[in-house]
């Protein structure tokens, strides 16, 4: 079963609850008013039919003659009425009519024991009843109406301030340091979001800290590292010849490799590192790396183009993806130049899903199928020297039907980074 989320703005959602609280006021209100309205309009009708009753009773006494057109025993006198005169009460009537308006009947006794009543319909009060109904579902929809724009003009300022705020924390996220929540949300009013804002600005700023606090540590642990592990580099070469010696040179060339390459993700990670750009045939430079660095790869250039960048850093990212490539996956190894894109795609069995989801992770290797050797570094470091470069690096999965593989994909700038460090847009298709 398929599940659909439908996701609404706040200002939407505002606007909604303020539409019906104020329908449901209006609703409310309306009919309070108007049954206050017709039971004083009955009430009054009843007064007015009982002031004519008393009337006519007097002058029907006095003369003998009825007036208003009233009537002496009536046939169609209601019973409750007929019950009332038989009490030598006087009373009054409601009757329901087909016409709508309702029929008043008033009646009492008179001095030779008979009943003299009258009826009337007071359609013109009926008229102002309809005329009032009429008023209160204009002035309800007005209400409504009125409350959906209050709650637009509200829960808009609001979306606007949040819209602001989330794209300011994804900045941060991205590695912008220099962004805060609550400069970026301006504005004068005080409310929540100021507070949110303060509490990601400060969340922000002390995640930064413990960042580059741990940066530190790394940096100088590994380059406190970098003496010893020489020096048992040289003593190892002292070493008579065997296969203990080899054990042991090899061991420590590999933590000489760890140190080192534990040191450049520290300086990628401080945001200091500057390319040196030159200017070059990207076709031909791919060529002659990867017979150095894979020569059973396989390298197709489909496209010529020349670029602007640092040669020293290019050749470290795609160093990198060839051991990866070699490493965890199995050949062939294909290297393909598009202009200025790269592509790198062995026939193993794909990145790991966490990679795909994440992106590379230091000291993760992830699933034991292809990564299960390694420290997890040499991606790392291809992506913060890509990013040294303003360039973009992606990874994905070949489709299985396609003989799947991993992919990696370097997107290389038209343009240079600046002199600042600022990079430029990168236009990645889908």
């Amino acid at each position: 079963m398929v599940k659909l989320a439908l996701r609404s703005g706040i200002r939407w959602k505002v606007s909604l609850a303020i539409a019906l609280v104020g329908a449901m006021v209006a609703v409310a209100l309306s009919l309070v008013v108007h049954n206050a309205s017709k039971a004083s309009l009955l009430n009054g009708t009843r007064d007015v039919m009982d002031q004519r009753v008393q009337v006519a009773e007097r002058y029907y006494s006095t003369t003998g003659r009825t007036m208003l057109r009233a009537k002496i025993n009536d046939p169609e006198l209601p019973k409750p009425l007929q019950e009332a005169a038989g009490l030598g009460q006087r009373a009054t009537y409601l009757q329901d009519s087909d016409s709508g308006a309702p029929e008043v009947w008033a009646s009492m006794p008179t001095r030779n024991g008979k009943i003299i009543s009258m009826h009337a319909q007071f359609k013109d009060r009926l008229k102002i009843l309809s005329d009032l109904d009429r008023a209160l579902i204009i002035g309800s929809f007005s209400v409504v109406l009125g409350g959906c724009a209050l709650g637009v003009l509200v829960g808009g300022q609001l979306s606007r301030r949040l819209r602001k705020a989330s794209a300011a924390a994804r900045m941060v996220a991205d590695g912008n340091t220099e962004v805060r929540v609550r400069e970026a949300i301006g504005g004068r009013v005080r409310d929540e979001t100021d507070d949110l804002a303060r509490a990601v600005d400060g969340m922000a700023q002390a995640l930064q800290h413990r960042i580059e606090a741990e940066r530190r540590v790394t940096a100088d642990i590994a380059h406190e590292l970098r003496t010893p592990v020489t020096g048992l580099l040289t003593a190892a070469e002292l070493l008579p010849p065997g296969r203990p010696t080899e054990l042991v040179r090899d061991r420590a060339q590999a933590m000489r490799t760890l140190v080192e390459d534990v040191l450049e993700v520290a300086r990628l990670d401080g945001f200091a590192e500057r390319a040196e750009m030159q200017e070059i045939e990207l076709g031909e430079f791919v060529q002659r790396r990867v017979r150095t660095f894979s020569p059973e790869a396989q390298v197709t250039v489909a496209r010529h183009a020349y670029v602007s960048t640092d040669p020293r850093r290019l050749e470290r990212i795609l160093g990198n993806l060839l051991a990866n490539a070699g490493k965890h996956g199995k050949g062939p190894i294909e290297v393909t130049v598009d202009g200025r894109v790269i592509r790198v795609r062995d026939h193993g069995p794909g990145f790991p899903e966490e990679l795909l989801r994440e992106g590379p992770s230091r000291f993760r290797t992830g699933s034991e199928d292809r990564a299960g050797k390694g420290h997890g570094l040499g991606l790392t470091i291809a992506a913060g020297q890509a990013r040294v470069l303003g360039a973009r690096l992606t990874f994905r999965n070949a489709d299985p039907e396609a003989g799947g593989g991993a992919i990696a994909v370097l997107w290389l700038p038209e343009s240079s980074p600046t002199s600042t460090g600022t990079f430029p847009l990168i236009q990645v298709p889908d």
